[in-house]
């Protein structure tokens, strides 16, 4: 004959064999095919086709523009910026959801003590004769328990496990949005330092231009006191140089907005953050573009998309477990007695075991309504993984392009800067001569600082084109580094 005990561990070993054959409802993910190109259309000529293992930037990315303010920047974003510590934060958040979820595969232990000491009374109250008063009310009686309680729904359909597989890739989705997020802020401080050092380069080309027309103002200076040319000379000259001077300050402002843009990056107040100006322009680095299929596990926005398109296929094999009977196990044990004492004796056992089964007859609808939500959202987050890839080809294709286009106009300017600083030099060596009026020389030097200025900006271009590429191609990152939280369910890290 069974005992209690026997009994209650034969009923847990059965729910456990049911839970291990039980089966899991609703559709198993597999990562749908997207249309990969062999190749990138606008690859510049004489770039390498890297191989995959080759293609992505290594380490620190920005170590190759070769910029000491990048160097020592660009690793305080993971630390101290507050979109990539809210994002996180939100990780942490998602970690903690899938060990909620974990929980309901275990049983509910539990247990439950109490002492009770209750005054009764032992007699009555008389009402005539030589023993009339009150009786004894000092009887005092103690009753106690101490019981131990489980309970537990088992798995049968699998609800549990799609609910642990819907928040574990929702995890993954938010580790690979914390990637995201550093990659975009790191890029975005990189395309504030190239602005800041562009700036600077204006600033000391308007300098040099400033102090150029100030030479030439005193020569005009000089021939209009001695009257050789007509006033117009000097006007024009003296609004070239005060045009130029109001350029040079303006650029302080821009100056300005970058550094504080640039501070707010980091994490620190503007006032914090002293950045000196310099001369030197960042470095264009090589970037090797890789195979356009090794893009789909580098970049962690589309790893992002496709974790959230796996959470959502889960989500429908929770919504479909809801047509499925549900079916829970209870068993208590302990002791109760009273008095108190000897409460702990074998007389005073109590044991008891339970289960329940509960099924939704008619709904209106609720759970089919609540599968079809499920199947379209899956369908949204299909589409939105699908676009995610196209728009990934395009911008590394705009990236490409740019850099193309960009290093042949840059060839183009080097040798249009060179003509025009020799008109120019040309021009204010026949107005000294007196064949030709200031109005030609003017108008050589308007064309040498705009070429300048052009030239200036083409390479501001590149630079970002190459930042922006480095981000396109996702800056060394690989959905390897996603980590499955189902396993130890300890973070990636705190940044």
């Amino acid at each position: 004959m069974n005992t209690p005990r026997t009994l209650l561990a034969a009923t847990m070993a059965a729910a456990v064999a049911l839970l291990v054959s039980g089966c899991m409802v609703g559709p198993d993910y597999h990562r749908p095919p997207v249309p990969v190109p062999a190749t990138y259309l606008e690859l510049p000529p004489g770039w390498t086709q890297a191989e995959p293992a080759a293609g992505a930037p290594k380490g620190d990315w920005w170590s190759g523009f070769e910029d000491p303010l990048l160097d020592q920047l660009e690793p305080m974003v993971s630390v101290s910026n507050q979109t990539v510590r809210q994002d996180y934060a939100n990780y942490q958040q998602a970690l903690a959801e899938v060990r909620v979820a974990r929980s309901a595969l275990f049983p509910t232990l539990g247990v439950t003590g109490s002492v009770t000491r209750q005054r009764t009374s032992t007699g009555s109250l008389g009402s005539s004769g030589a023993g009339a008063g009150f009786g004894n009310f000092q009887a005092v009686n103690n009753s106690g328990s101490l019981e131990g309680d489980v309970s537990w729904a088992p798995d049968l359909w699998g609800q549990v496990r799609r609910t642990i597989e819907e928040n574990a890739a929702t995890a993954q989705a938010s580790e690979a949005t914390l990637a995201n997020a550093t990659l975009l802020e790191q890029t975005a401080l990189a395309t504030s330092v190239i602005e800041l050092r562009i700036i600077d380069a204006n600033i000391d080309l308007l300098r040099h231009t400033v102090d150029a027309y100030q030479g030439y103002l005193r020569v005009v200076a000089d021939q209009d006191t001695a009257g050789t040319v007509p006033p117009s000379n000097l006007i024009t000259a003296r609004t070239q140089l005060e045009n130029a001077q109001s350029s040079l300050i303006a650029l302080g402002v821009a100056r300005a907005q970058y550094a504080h843009a640039i501070a707010v990056l980091v994490g620190k107040n503007p006032e914090d953050l002293s950045i000196p100006h310099s001369t030197a322009l960042p470095t264009l680095p090589t970037i090797p573009a890789g195979v356009p299929s090794t893009l789909l596990q580098r970049r962690p926005d589309i790893a992002t998309a496709e974790r959230q398109m796996a959470a959502a296929n889960a989500a429908i094999g929770v919504a479909v477990s809801a047509y499925y009977p549900n079916i829970s196990l209870s068993a208590l044990d302990g002791f109760t007695q009273s008095p108190l004492a000897g409460l702990l004796h074998i007389a005073n056992h109590v044991w008891s075991l339970g289960a329940s089964a509960s099924e939704t007859l008619f709904d209106g609808g609720e759970r089919s309504g609540e599968v079809a939500a499920a199947r379209a959202a899956y369908e949204a987050s299909l589409a939105n993984y699908r676009g995610t890839v196209l728009n990934a080809f395009e911008n590394v294709e705009n990236d490409l392009s740019g850099l193309r286009i960009l290093a042949q106009q840059a060839d183009v300017l080097d040798n249009a800067v060179r003509d025009a600083t020799h008109g120019t030099e040309i021009a204010f060596n026949e107005y000294q001569a007196g064949t030709v009026d200031y109005t030609t020389v003017a108008t050589a030097q308007t064309t040498q600082l705009n070429d300048e200025q052009t030239a200036l900006n083409v390479r501001q271009q590149r630079l970002l084109d190459a930042v922006s590429l480095i981000g396109d191609l996702g800056g060394g990152w690989s959905d390897s580094e996603l980590h499955d939280p189902r396993g130890s369910g300890t973070s990636a890290g705190n940044p």
